[in-house]
C-alpha cells in the first residue's frame, strides 16, 4: 500500500513542492528500482535546499542609540567647600565679681536681648561694703567742710598780721587733703555701686542663650564661664580654600578693586547636612590674615540670613558659589564620555548615521555635564545611551533626545 501524506498545511512550504515528486516515486517503484534511487535522491537535494533557502536568518538592523548635540555656551564654574558655622559673635559670659550664684534668670536654649540678666550672685557682702565706703565718704566730706571754714575764718587774719600765716598755710593744705580725700571716697562709692551691678551678670548681645555651665551655690568668679551667647543673625560660615583657588582668583582680579567688586558679587550657596540647600544667599564676609602653613589652605567666612535661627554654630555644610565663568565651551552629557585607560572619548554620529569613536580632552565637570576642551565642535551628534551597541564605523538608527538637565 502507498505511504499517504497529511494535508499539504501539515508541512513546511519547502515540502509541499515536493510532494508530488514523492508520488511519483512511489508510482516509478512498481516498474523500475532504480529510477527510485535516482529520483529520491534528486528530491532529497531540492528539499534541503528549499528548506535552507526559506530559513535563511533576515539581514540585521541598525540599533536603536539616543544622541544629543554639542552645546556650545557660557559655562559658570563652580567651586565648593566644607563649611563650619558660628555665631556672628559669641559672647562669654562671666562674671565680673566674685561670690555665690544665687539664682538663674533665663531659659537654657532660648533667645536673650542685650543687657536681660542671666545669673545673680548673692549681692549682700557688696551691699555692706556700699554702706561702708559711703559712710566714709560722709566722714571725708565732713573734714573737708571743717578744712574749708578754718581756711575762711584764718585768711583774713593772717593779711591783718593777727595769727602767724604758716597758719593760714597749714589751714589751706589741710583742706587739699581732705578735698582728696572726698575724691577717692567718692570713687569707693562708685566701685562699690558697680560690685553690686555686677552680681548680675547680663547678656552682652541679642542671640540665643547656651546651656548653663554654673548651677545654683557654686563660687564663681571672674574667671567662670557661666553660658555663651551666640549672635546668630546673620550667622557665620567658615571654609578654607586651597593656596592655588586663591592665587586663580587673584590672577582674575588682580587689582583691590577688582577683588573689592567681585566680592561683593559672590552669591554663595550653603547646602545643610542633608543634601537639600538652604534656601536664602549669602555673602563674602573676611578673609584670613595668612595662609595656614600646616594645611596650605587660606580660612575664608560668609554670613547668611538666619532668620529664626535656624542654623545653629557648629553645623557642617558645604559653601557652593561660582568661581569662573568658561566663554563659548563645548558641554557634553558626562554619560556621553567613557574613559579606556586614562584617556576620554565619545561615540559621533555623522550625517551618514555611521559613528565616529573619537578622543575627547575633557575641562570641568559641572552639574550633569563635562565641558570638552578639545575633539568636538558644535553641533555635532553624540550617543549618550547605547554607547555599548557601537562601534568604529557601523550603522546606527539616531534618535534625537532632549539635552539633561545640567544641574550645578
Amino acid at each position: 500500500m502507498p505511504a499517504r501524506f497529511g494535508p499539504p498545511h501539515q508541512f513546511p512550504d519547502c515540502l509541499q513542492n515536493a510532494r508530488s515528486s514523492f508520488g511519483a516515486v512511489l508510482s516509478a517503484s512498481r516498474h523500475a528500482p532504480s529510477l527510485v534511487v535516482a529520483l529520491l535522491s534528486v528530491t532529497a537535494l531540492l528539499v534541503s535546499n528549499g528548506c535552507q533557502s526559506k530559513q535563511a536568518a533576515p539581514p540585521t538592523s541598525p540599533p536603536d542609540v539616543e544622541v544629543v548635540d554639542v552645546v556650545q555656551k557660557d559655562v559658570p564654574i563652580y567651586g565648593e567647600w566644607v563649611a563650619t558655622l558660628d555665631g556672628y559673635v559669641n559672647a562669654q559670659i562671666q562674671p565680673q565679681v566674685s561670690g555665690y550664684l544665687v539664682k538663674q534668670d533665663y531659659k537654657e536654649g532660648s533667645f536673650v536681648q542685650k543687657g536681660e540678666v542671666l545669673f545673680e550672685i548673692d549681692p549682700r557682702p557688696f551691699q555692706a561694703t556700699l554702706d561702708q565706703v559711703k559712710a566714709q565718704l560722709a566722714q571725708a566730706q565732713a573734714q573737708l567742710g571743717k578744712a574749708t571754714l578754718d581756711v575762711e575764718r584764718d585768711t583774713p587774719l593772717a593779711e591783718a598780721k593777727a595769727i602767724a600765716h604758716s597758719q593760714l598755710d597749714n589751714d589751706i593744705q589741710a583742706k587739699l587733703a581732705a578735698t582728696a580725700l572726698v575724691e577717692s571716697a567718692k570713687a569707693q562709692v562708685e566701685q562699690a555701686q558697680l560690685n553690686i551691678e555686677f552680681t548680675k551678670a547680663r547678656s552682652l548681645v541679642d542671640g540665643v542663650a547656651g546651656i548653663a555651665k554654673g548651677q545654683i551655690g557654686d563660687l564663681v568668679g571672674p574667671n567662670t564661664l557661666l553660658t555663651t551667647v551666640s549672635q546668630l543673625n546673620p550667622i557665620k560660615a567658615y571654609f578654607a580654600v586651597s593656596e592655588q583657588e586663591y592665587l586663580n582668583y587673584v590672577r582674575r582680579n588682580p587689582t583691590a578693586a577688582a577683588r573689592e567688586a567681585r566680592e561683593k558679587e559672590l552669591e554663595l550657596e550653603l547646602i545643610l547636612a542633608d543634601g537639600t540647600t538652604y534656601p536664602r544667599k549669602g555673602k563674602f564676609f573676611a578673609a584670613d590674615r595668612q595662609v595656614d602653613v600646616k594645611t596650605g589652605a587660606i580660612r575664608l567666612a560668609g554670613l547668611f540670613p538666619n532668620p529664626g535661627n535656624i542654623l545653629r554654630p557648629g553645623q557642617y555644610g558645604r559653601i557652593r558659589t561660582v568661581t569662573n565663568v568658561r566663554a563659548g565651551a563645548l558641554a557634553v552629557p558626562q554619560r556621553a564620555v567613557t574613559e579606556l585607560q586614562g584617556s576620554y572619548q565619545v561615540a559621533v554620529v555623522g550625517s551618514d548615521k555611521k559613528v565616529s569613536i573619537r578622543p575627547v580632552k575633557i575641562g570641568e565637570r559641572f552639574g550633569t555635564m563635562w565641558i570638552i576642551d578639545e575633539g568636538l565642535k558644535p553641533g555635532e551628534r553624540i550617543v549618550v545611551e547605547g554607547v555599548q551597541k557601537v562601534r568604529e564605523g557601523s550603522l546606527v538608527n539616531p534618535k534625537p533626545i532632549k539635552p539633561p538637565a545640567e544641574g550645578n
